[in-house]
């Protein structure tokens, strides 16, 4: 048997062609728009780096025309003392409180109690003082609210009610009156109401 002439197998060839195509075509439609998008990314990306690299390659060739400034006027470093204060932020910084004494060691009670006890053996009678009352830090509401830093009384507003967040806001304005503390109150109380 002769072989077929070439133009009839060729047609043969494209017939079997677009019969596989078309049993792989529903997987091409759900790749198509994938295949797309990544297709137009890594273009796009291309395109970027033909742009820097002509940026480095400019910025390089300017350089030996005008000599870069060793450093700009606009950077600036955290070990430099800066003397304008830019109030960028001001709101934001609690000021640091100054250092307590812990309550005195257990010996001391101890030594106090001896001296008593000598004082009584001698004669003497030592006159009983009460302690002095401490100062108030905070309010009911909250004891210990004047100690707390923002992300302590954050974690503890979750747990306050309406009235307890009144009464810290107005013992906040009328004591310290500390921005992120006014702000904080104000907005856990707002969403206290209306939630």
């Amino acid at each position: 048997m002769s072989p077929l002439p070439l133009p009839v197998r060729v047609a043969a060839g494209l017939v079997a062609s677009a019969v596989e195509q078309a049993r792989e075509l529903p997987r091409l439609v759900v790749e198509l728009p994938v295949t797309a998008v990544s297709q137009a990314l890594q273009a796009s990306m291309r395109v970027q780096q033909k742009v820097t690299e002509l940026a480095i390659k400019g910025d390089q060739a300017l350089g030996t025309l005008r000599p870069v400034e060793e450093r700009p006027s606009w950077a600036t470093f955290d070990d430099e003392e800066d003397t304008s204060a830019s109030g960028n932020g001001a709101s934001a910084v609690t000021e640091l409180r100054p250092y307590r004494q812990p309550n005195p060691p257990a010996d001391t009670a101890v030594e106090t109690a001896a001296a008593a006890t000598a004082a009584a053996a001698e004669g003497d009678t030592l006159q009983h003082t009460e302690p002095a009352e401490p100062a108030a830090t905070g309010p009911n509401a909250l004891p210990g609210y004047q100690d707390l830093t923002i992300p302590q009384l954050r974690g503890r507003l979750r747990h306050l009610t309406a009235d307890d967040l009144r009464a810290l806001l107005e013992w906040e304005t009328t004591h310290d009156n500390r921005a992120p503390f006014v702000t904080m109150l104000s907005n856990r109380l707002t969403t206290v109401t209306e939630g």
